[in-house]
């Protein structure tokens, strides 16, 4: 009878130890999945075309105005701010190359229309 009742408790502990590490392995699974969700919803596009108003990025495809915004949040700024192109225009009304900025991110689009 004690046999019996051994055994039975050693199928219980693996049968424990089964559902334990199925466990893990869902959650591992489940917090990669989220993180790649995540990774993947992130942009390189801090300053969106309503940060940059003074810039037409109305007909633009999405991947088109993506690239034009890429490309100005990457470029920087010339006067020696540490900005980039984009939260410059967005954000500095008193940079004295502002006019400038704001016509390169217009190539920059102009660019990125004929690009595709």
């Amino acid at each position: 009878m004690k046999q019996e009742s051994k055994k039975q408790a050693g199928k219980q502990r693996r049968a424990a130890a089964r559902r334990s590490k199925l466990l893990t392995w869902t959650v591992v699974a489940g917090v990669l999945g989220l993180l790649i969700y995540g990774m993947s919803q992130m942009s390189s596009v801090a300053y969106t075309d309503r940060h940059i108003a003074v810039v037409d990025f109305s007909d633009m495809t999405s991947s088109q105005k993506n690239a034009a915004l890429e490309e100005a949040n990457t470029a920087r700024c010339p006067c020696g701010c540490g900005m980039n192109l984009a939260q410059c225009v967005a954000t500095d009304s008193t940079c004295p190359l502002r006019e400038t900025n704001i016509g390169r991110i217009k190539d920059m689009v102009t660019k990125a229309r004929s690009a595709t």
